[in-house]
């Protein structure tokens, strides 16, 4: 079976921090592209950040650049997204999804190499 599970979604305060963790089973995340994505509801679903695992570069979009940070342990099959200093507009069903990076070259838009979807965890940020 080949799978990814998300984990660490929850109820914050604006301000707050948030960490989630995606596991990955069936398969390891060697040479693979993996990305968080948000949807929230009524929205379209939006890109937060990539990694590439062949030289652990992390792409973030701008509204989370500088507040969240991408992380892999390898060891432990696992990406993590530390999310701080959170926003209402932060709130959202938080998916990661992963792919074997095969021929992709800079530049490329990464949804045509993400194969595993996970179902999500969901992130809500209220005072």
């Amino acid at each position: 079976e080949v799978q990814l599970v998300e984990s660490g979604g929850g109820l914050v305060q604006p301000g707050e921090s948030l960490r989630l963790s995606c596991t990955a089973s069936g398969f390891t995340f060697d040479d693979y592209i993996i990305a968080w994505f948000r949807q929230a509801p009524g929205k379209e679903r939006e890109g937060v950040s990539v990694m590439h695992s062949e030289d652990l570069s992390v792409y973030y979009s701008d509204p989370v650049k500088g507040r969240f940070t991408m992380s892999i342990d390898t060891a432990k099959n696992m990406v993590q997204l530390q999310m701080n200093s959170l926003k209402p507009e932060d709130t959202a069903n938080y998916i990661c999804a992963a792919g074997p990076r095969g021929n992709y070259q800079k530049g490329q838009p990464v949804k045509n190499y993400l194969k595993v979807w996970g179902k999500g965890t969901q992130v809500t940020v209220s005072s």
